[in-house]
């Protein structure tokens, strides 16, 4: 049966085009990408020069930051459209419902990942954003078909998000930063601390549908241990998320963090407990609340306190 004799026929909105790619959701990697970029230009380069940051640096940024993930997205929710569909959870997505077609969303992955490689040659000369495009492309699309084959899928949409601190600060820095390994601690340890960080939320996030991906034979943390076991291998890795951030500042000292990025993680670390305390194996009725509301505050806490040290502390 034909999509169309399946659901009355909708005219998509911007509004449908926002939820397919869950928008709101961009909060948790852009805090991180901004901060790098902060990060990148306040300490100097192995040469001893300030870096140099033009507008259309940062346009680019955001622009590649927004297209790289509405890509990912798009693409998630167009190959999942089947499991969507008859997951009770998720049967009422955009595509499984009908809102929006599936040529549409192919189109709007083709168009995103072309803006996307086109944005990364914005930083012109330096040649090592648009070489890393397509592999950056593969790896954060590539995350929408882990669960089919690995529980190790959260921790691969960990690595996803963290490319955009790894990302941003490259393109500030560019190439002297990739041919000097030491100036890449400082990004390194922000981008292992959003891996951890995402990790760990997402496995929280998927105990929601630790029956459904048991019986589907999809592979996830709480499929393969339980929601009990599921929720201390998250907690586990929010503690090496909080051991990476503290470890930071300790071994880059030239980003310049000081009183301020410490007083954010001592809330950062209060949000943490507060994020575990929210959910337990017997109750995950305020998953979202502890998958949103707290991760935003996380991430905007540290970007607006650590760009302020940065910058001007």
């Amino acid at each position: 049966m034909s999509q169309s004799a399946e659901h009355p026929q909708h005219r998509p909105s911007i509004a449908d085009w926002l939820g397919l790619i869950r928008f709101s959701h961009t909060l948790f990697a852009l805090p991180f990408a901004t901060l790098a970029t902060v990060m990148a230009f306040a300490a100097p380069l192995p040469d001893g020069q300030t870096p140099t940051l033009r507008w259309t640096d940062l346009v680019a940024i955001l622009v590649c930051m927004v297209t790289a993930r509405s890509a990912a997205m798009a693409f998630n929710r167009l190959v999942d459209r089947k499991i969507d569909a008859a997951n009770p959870r998720t049967e009422n997505r955009h595509l499984p419902a009908g809102r929006l077609s599936a040529p549409a969303v192919h189109a709007f992955v083709w168009i995103n990942s072309i803006v996307f490689v086109g944005a990364t040659a914005a930083f012109l000369p330096n040649w090592v954003p648009l070489a890393a495009a397509l592999p950056v492309l593969a790896v954060v699309m590539g995350y929408s078909l882990a669960k089919r084959f690995t529980s190790a899928a959260h921790l691969w949409l960990g690595i996803a998000l963290s490319l955009s601190p790894m990302c941003a600060w490259v393109a500030i820095r560019g190439p002297q930063s990739v041919l000097h390994p030491s100036d890449l601690i400082a990004p390194l340890l922000l981008a292992a601390a959003v891996a951890a960080w995402v990790t760990g939320f997402d496995i929280i996030y998927a105990c929601q549908d630790a029956d459904y991906d048991r019986s589907v034979k999809l592979h996830s943390v709480p499929a393969r241990f339980g929601i009990a076991g599921a929720l201390r291998i998250a907690a586990a890795t929010h503690v090496l998320m909080l051991g990476f951030l503290v470890t930071l500042p300790l071994l880059a000292p030239g980003v310049g963090f000081g009183w301020l990025y410490w007083a954010a993680l001592v809330v950062i670390f209060a949000l943490v407990i507060r994020q575990h305390t929210l959910v337990s194996a017997d109750d995950l009725g305020r998953v979202g609340q502890a998958f949103f509301h707290t991760n935003v505050a996380i991430s905007v806490l540290l970007m607006v306190a650590g760009s302020i040290d940065c910058l001007w502390i």
